[in-house]
Parts: C-alpha cells; structure tokens; sequence
C-alpha cells in the first residue's frame, strides 16, 4: 500500500477529526500518534519512529506500508521526507486559529511530554520521549510554551509546505470548513455523515486519564 493522503499539520489542529474523516473516505488506515499510543501490542510501530528520530533512513513503505493516509505527528515532523517519497499523494495541511490551538497544545500535547517518565507505562514514555525529541526540541526548540514563538513556528510552518508543495497537491484546510472543500480536492462524494468533530482538549485529557486507570489496574 502506498500514502494517498500526506497530514503535515501539527497536533491540536483536528488532526483526529481528520483521520476519521480520511477513514469515512475511503482513505484509511490513516496514521495518526494515536496509532502509537493505541497499541501498546506493537511496539515495532513506535520502534520505527524511534529509529527515524535517532537518524536512521527509514523504509516509508516498511513503516507506513499499512496505512493509505498520514496526518499528526509523528509523521507531520518528516513531512517533507514523506512529500519525497509518495510524489503522487495528495496533501492536506490541517490548520486552525493560531491562538486557540497554542492554548489547545498547552493543555494536551505538552502537558503529555513534560510527564515524561511519570506515565503509568514505559510504552506511555517512550512515546512521551518521542515526542520530547520531535516536538519540542526539534519543531519548537523547547519553546512551546512561549506562545510569541510558537505561534510565530506554527505560521511559519504553514509558509513552508505551502511554498514547498506544488499548488495541484495542496489543501490548506480548516476542518470547521467540512467536508465540501476536502472532497472536492480529493475527488471523492461528498458524504451524508456530518463531519467528524473529535478530540477536543477534554477528550484528549479524558482518554489519557482513562489510559492511566486502565494500566494501574490489577492485572
């Protein structure tokens, strides 16, 4: 299976709404760091990230060859990598109003990886480590937290695949927009389910309490 659909937004901009739409879409598997933290029964999902953060080349067909479409981290941080490789996907830049999603990352992502080594499992911080790396290092050089220069990152971003991916390639897409503009790009129909609206921040935060209870449990 080869990538139709390549996800470069960053986390907190409907990203999980995004997978469910591309899933409703007939664009499914759609990778998303959901797939990671899910299924703590394959580690050799997160092991490929981990390889391709410490600097190996990867085999995109090895580690995306079950998935048709990519959207949130990790993959959004090689975007570029994966535009590289997959010159006939479609890309869909996910994005929403900058200030509301800095608040939004404040409150999930970043909580998630500054509890690094605190999680009730070490798959949960391995991927809190991942995330470390990829995101607040690499992508936001430990300034996350400064919303000046996160903002300032995040629309620089957009600037960047924007300027890099030939304009036949490219949506740049809110997904309060719903389904007509992502549709109409994809050349699909337009379904009659509502667009998927997921993972606010209390649902992300719901999920990790959940995660959490789930793994101090009695086995």
């Amino acid at each position: 299976m080869t990538l139709d659909v390549i996800g470069p937004g960053f986390g907190r901009t409907g990203t999980n709404s995004m997978q469910l739409a591309l899933h409703m879409l007939g664009f499914g598997p759609c990778h998303h760091m959901f797939e990671l933290s899910k299924h703590p029964e394959r580690p050799e999902r997160l092991a490929f990230w981990q390889a391709v953060a410490s600097g190996q080349r990867p085999d995109w067909d090895t580690g995306l060859g079950a998935y048709r479409s990519q959207v949130d981290w990790p993959g959004a941080r090689y975007w570029r990598e994966l535009c590289a490789a997959y010159p006939n996907a479609k890309v869909v830049l996910t994005t929403r109003d900058p200030e509301t999603w800095h608040a939004s990352i404040c409150q999930t992502i970043l909580s998630f990886v500054e509890d690094e080594g605190s999680h009730p499992t070490p798959h949960l911080n391995k991927i809190a480590t991942l995330g470390r790396q990829i995101i607040l290092e690499e992508t936001f050089q430990g300034r996350l937290s400064d919303a000046d220069y996160a903002i300032d990152r995040f629309n620089a971003h957009i600037a960047e695949v924007r300027e890099t991916v030939a304009p036949s390639r490219f949506l740049l897409f809110d997904v309060r927009e719903g389904w007509e503009p992502l549709c109409h790009f994809l050349r699909v129909p337009v379904p009659e389910n509502p667009f998927p609206r997921e993972n606010s921040a209390e649902d992300f935060n719901k999920r990790r309490a959940d995660d959490e209870r789930t793994a101090n449990e009695p086995g």
